[in-house]
């Protein structure tokens, strides 16, 4: 899970189907939000959780922090911005790890059930004016799932196809295969 407000890949997608991001996600290189994905990409950066400190970007910085420090700092990796960057491929990447194994039953008895119980909760909460239902963590991976699977595979922005396509050709190997 990317501790910024979204993933640089979404950012990328972005670029590639010409749309601007929303206010939020980014910043240019001197720090001010952006709506243009190529700014972010080209020397800008990724705003945290929360996006800028008026609107609490400052509780994702501290998540983002806390990851530093387990994946990086612990792990005997590299942090921050001595992180080799995405594309960069002169060097090793030398990204840490942390895994933390949690045996619920050890807190609370019937940890499934009362789990169950607080995603009815969140789901049947109140929802805000002209919102149709409350979604809880994996609902919209599950439903992009079951789209996936009855239309019989992913669907893709023709640019993304366009650029596949283009690398194929390059490489001299067959095109991404399609269906209509």
């Amino acid at each position: 899970m990317a501790t910024s407000a979204v993933a640089l890949g979404k950012i990328e997608l972005a670029a590639v189907k010409k749309e601007k991001i929303p206010k939020g996600w980014g910043a240019d290189s001197r720090g001010k939000e952006t709506h243009d994905p190529k700014t972010v990409i080209t020397g800008g950066g990724l705003l945290p959780l929360g996006g800028s400190e008026e609107s609490g970007g400052y509780k994702g910085y501290g998540l983002g922090m806390l990851v530093e420090i387990f994946c990086g700092i612990l792990a005997g990796s590299e942090f921050g911005p001595n992180i080799r960057r995405w594309k960069e491929t002169n060097r090793i990447a030398n990204l840490g790890q942390c895994f933390i194994a949690i045996n619920p039953e050890m807190f609370a008895s019937d940890f499934p059930s009362r789990l169950q119980k607080l995603m009815d909760l969140c789901r049947s909460s109140d929802k805000a004016e002209g919102e149709t239902e409350i979604l809880v963590a994996g609902d919209p991976e599950r439903r992009h799932m079951a789209k996936c699977d009855s239309a019989g595979g992913i669907s893709y922005h023709p640019n993304v196809i366009a650029i596949l396509n283009k690398m194929a050709n390059r490489l001299k190997i067959s095109e991404i295969k399609t269906i209509q």
